[in-house]
C-alpha cells in the first residue's frame, strides 16, 4: 500500500503534469501557423517539464522503497529528447517528427506498464493507460506521415497533449480523492442509548 499512499500523497505531481501537457496543447492550437523552430522549442519545454516531473517522481518512489526504474527511464528520455531539440534547434523537420515518435511512443509504453503494475493498488490507474495509449498512437500517427509538415504536427501534438493532459487531471484528482478516503478512514458509528 505504500506506493497508493505515495502517488495519493503526491497526487499534484501527476496534476502538474497533466496541467502542463493542457497548456502546450493550447499553445499548439493557438499558434496554428507556428515555424518549424517554435515548434521544436515548444516540444523541447514539454519533453524537459515531462522530464523533470518523471525524475521527481522516481525520487520520491526511492524515499518510499518502491520501484522507481521506468520513471528514472521515463524522466531522462524527456529530458534526452529536450536536450537534443535545444542544442540542435535547426535540426531538419523529419529528424524533429522521428524524435517526437520516438519520445512519444518510449514513454507510452512506460506509461502502460506503470499502470498495469499500479492496478492492484488504485482505482483509475486505466487514465495512465490511456494516457499511453494516447502517446503511442500518437507516436505511430507521427511516424507514419512524417512529411506531413510542422502545421499538422503541431495540430497532432496539440491535440495529443491536450488529450493526455486530461487523462492525468483526472488521475491526479482520483489520486487526491483515494487519499481524503485513506486519510479519513472508515467512520465508526456511535453507540445509541
Amino acid at each position: 500500500m505504500i506506493v497508493v499512499d505515495e502517488l495519493a500523497r503526491h497526487w499534484w505531481v501527476i496534476g502538474l503534469r497533466g496541467l502542463a501537457a493542457i497548456v502546450f496543447g493550447i499553445l499548439a492550437f493557438a499558434w496554428p501557423g507556428m515555424t518549424l523552430i517554435v515548434l521544436v522549442f515548444l516540444f523541447g519545454a514539454y519533453a524537459l517539464i515531462d522530464g523533470v516531473v518523471s525524475l521527481a517522481g522516481a525520487l520520491r518512489a526511492i524515499q518510499a522503497r518502491e520501484r522507481w526504474g521506468v520513471l528514472v527511464l521515463e524522466g531522462l528520455v524527456g529530458i534526452g529528447a529536450a536536450g537534443v531539440t535545444a542544442f540542435w534547434p535547426a535540426i531538419t523537420a523529419l529528424a524533429l517528427v522521428y524524435i517526437i515518435a520516438a519520445w512519444a511512443i518510449i514513454t507510452g509504453v512506460l506509461e502502460i506498464s506503470a499502470a498495469l503494475r499500479l492496478r492492484q493498488y488504485i482505482r483509475g490507474e486505466w487514465l495512465l493507460a490511456l494516457g499511453g495509449i494516447a502517446s503511442v498512437i500518437f507516436g505511430f500517427l507521427v511516424m507514419i506521415a512524417p512529411i506531413a509538415g510542422a502545421l499538422v504536427i503541431a495540430l497532432w501534438f496539440g491535440a495529443y497533449a491536450l488529450l493526455f493532459g486530461v487523462l492525468m487531471v483526472a488521475l491526479g484528482l482520483r489520486l487526491r480523492s483515494s487519499q481524503h478516503l485513506r486519510l479519513s478512514g472508515p467512520t465508526i458509528p456511535a453507540p445509541v442509548h
